[in-house]
């Protein structure tokens, strides 16, 4: 048997003892594991601190309108609309709660006194305004009529809106509390009236009225009028 030098024998020794290499796949899978890791850590973390804002803001948004709700309780019970059962057909009109409270409020009392049953649409004039109080006087209206020569003769404005309920501005008791729906879009319309609702439904009612025989005063030729008004929080 062939005996080994003691060279090569050293040489195996030391191939022996050196270290084992890292291949580049395994540093690479690694390297993979360690980023979904931290993805993963990181996305726990977001979910968990948006669940914990949302929260955070539902309180205080619940909180905010139960608030809301105990300073002022009969805010939600007011009516959000009338409906204008009239000669010519039902008018559905959306009240402004927020934005005209004060008006809103004697609205819907003096609907509850039964104020409008029977009133009369007293002057009609075509694109401008349908309007129904309880005075015969023209004195109420003069200004509204003049300016509804004027107005008659035009088609529309780009400035307000149509359909719009409103009252005169002027200071008034019960009595003197007239309606006037717009039949078409008004310049001057915040000049004139104090606006707390809108027509959501019966538009074609509102336009029937319009197209009545007036006189030389604009007052309809015909009797036309409110026959009752019933008040509903949801239509």
């Amino acid at each position: 048997m062939a005996r080994i030098k003691p060279q090569a024998l050293l040489q195996q020794s030391k191939k022996k003892k050196g270290p084992s290499r890292i291949s580049a796949v395994t540093i690479l899978l690694c390297g993979l594991i360690v980023l979904l890791t931290i993805f993963f850590l990181y996305s726990s973390y977001s979910h968990w601190s948006l669940r914990s804002r949302i929260q955070t803001q539902s309180r205080k948004s619940l909180g905010f309108e139960v608030e809301q709700a105990f300073l002022d309780p009969k805010k939600s019970d007011l009516p959000g609309y009338a409906i204008l059962n009239t000669s010519k057909g039902t008018i559905t009109v959306e009240l402004f709660k927020d934005g005209s409270s004060e008006v809103v409020d004697k609205f819907i009392d003096l609907c509850e006194k039964g104020h409008f049953k029977g009133m009369r649409f007293r002057h009609v004039i075509k694109h401008y305004v349908i309007q129904a109080g309880d005075a015969d006087s023209l004195g109420a209206a003069e200004d509204w009529t003049l300016k509804g020569k004027r107005y008659s003769q035009l088609d529309t404005s780009l400035k307000h809106e149509a359909f719009m309920l409103g009252t005169s501005k002027r200071k008034h008791d019960d009595k003197g509390f007239e309606l006037f729906i717009t039949t078409a879009p008004i310049p001057d319309l915040t000049e004139k009236l104090i606006v707390f609702g809108r027509v959501v439904k019966g538009e074609d009612v509102v336009q029937e009225i319009e197209e009545v025989d007036t006189d030389e005063y604009f007052q309809p030729k015909s009797h036309i009028g409110i026959i009752n008004v019933n008040l509903k929080q949801e239509i």
